[in-house]
């Protein structure tokens, strides 16, 4: 909690802090990796600094926290802290990094705002950096304590047992831990991140939902290779991991993976209505919840809506419907922006998803992962259908900057 004059102070300079932050993160990074290029080489994923994500949703989640901070009868910053909190701990942050991220981001406040940076007003927006990092670093130390683990100790071995095609561009590789070993058990909808070093000696890390049901003798993954061009024709940093393992790892391989992480999952109980819906790669975390649901025999009503840009491009496909098709409560409904020579049915239809033809009970619980925009439509539609905030959950493949906002 601030004290009442930080209060204030926060509370007047918020607008001009608020419209600067966009100018102060990117320098704060600039002289981070300065000092520090082992991060940017080694932790920070460098796909994301190029493209400026990764800026965005720092200021974002500044802000926001500062926000809701100062303003009164605001609710807790809880989901913002848990998001933030569970990618930290698959990445093995420790409360030391907060200490530097401290140094360079104050230094980069004070070289933009100026004169406007007094003394006063750095105290005041330390107290809101040390609390929101106190609370970051008590919600990490908390995941770290679930698992096991001292705090930061969150890198295992495993080789890759297994690697299968589940569409041109989409592979899953199935994991066991090194020695035979049982691995750490994980609720369907977390995921892992893995670690590898590229020929340019850096070591990059991403984040790859758990894509089957909860096991302790196999894990999979599955990676979509990106081969899209951006608008200056070069490839998107963002497939710089995944198109690494889809072109290098192969069946006896070894990988460096975290434990499993991740707050977007399935409750382990209740019997309110479930709807998924999906876009692309996005079905993955999907993938390891109707799994689950199949096995525990569940008799959950559950609607599964996927929009994909054609059933070549689908990936699991047919496990789908097979998953749906041994639910007798539950139904699937597939958009194909080119469904080509086939004909529409009921559940297959050719185009974008439209939702007013589904069926979604006010009392469900949805799921969303896809593509950044398409989430966007999709909470929109099912805010227009009153359907409550606290029951859309989604999940998000890089920096959340939409939950910042």
């Amino acid at each position: 909690m601030l004290s009442h004059k930080a209060t204030e102070v926060v509370r007047a300079t918020l607008p001009a802090v608020g419209a600067a932050i966009g100018d102060i993160t990117p320098l704060f990074y600039k002289k981070m990796f300065a000092a520090h290029p082992e991060l940017e080489r080694d932790l920070f994923n460098r796909g994301n600094q190029a493209s400026g994500e990764q800026q965005k949703a720092l200021a974002g989640s500044i802000a926001t926290y500062a926000t809701l901070l100062v303003t009164p009868g605001a609710p807790q910053p809880r989901e913002l802290i848990s998001r933030i909190a569970h990618k930290h701990a698959s990445l093995g942050v420790t409360a030391e990094q907060y200490l530097i991220v401290y140094e360079h981001l104050f230094a980069a406040i004070a070289e933009v705002l100026g004169a406007a940076a007094t003394p006063e007003v750095a105290r005041a927006w330390t107290e809101v950096y040390w609390d929101m990092a106190n609370t970051l670093i008590e919600a990490e130390r908390g995941l770290y304590n679930a698992a096991g683990v001292e705090d930061g100790d969150v890198w295992r071995t495993v080789e890759v047992v297994g690697r299968r095609h589940e569409s041109g561009d989409a592979v899953s590789f199935v994991l066991a831990a090194a020695g035979g070993a049982a691995l750490p058990q994980f609720r369907p909808g977390q995921y892992i991140s893995v670690g590898v070093h590229l020929p340019d000696g850096a070591r990059q890390i991403r984040q790859y939902s758990l894509s089957a049901a909860p096991r302790t003798d196999r894990w999979r993954i599955t990676v979509k290779r990106i081969t899209e061009l951006a608008n200056d024709g070069v490839s998107q940093p963002a497939g710089e991991v995944s198109n690494y393992l889809y072109d290098n790892i192969f069946e006896g391989d070894r990988l460096q993976v975290s434990l499993p992480f991740g707050d977007i999952t399935l409750p382990g109980a209740g019997t309110d209505p479930l709807v998924f819906i999906t876009a692309g790669i996005g079905c993955t975390p999907v993938m390891s919840m109707l799994g689950h649901l199949v096995e525990s025999g569940s008799e959950r009503q559950v609607t599964v809506v996927h929009a994909d840009r054609n059933k070549a491009a689908h990936a699991f496909r047919n496990e789908l419907k097979t998953a749906v098709d041994r639910m007798p409560t539950a139904a699937l409904y597939r958009w194909y922006e080119d469904l080509g020579h086939r004909n529409e049915t009921d559940m297959i239809r050719a185009g974008f998803v439209d939702l007013s033809t589904v069926a979604i009970p006010a009392d469900a619980h949805v799921y969303l992962c896809g593509p950044l925009p398409f989430m966007q439509a999709v909470r929109a539609e099912l805010r227009a259908r009153h359907i409550p905030a606290d029951r859309v959950h989604y999940e998000v493949f890089g920096p959340d900057a939409w939950l910042a906002s």
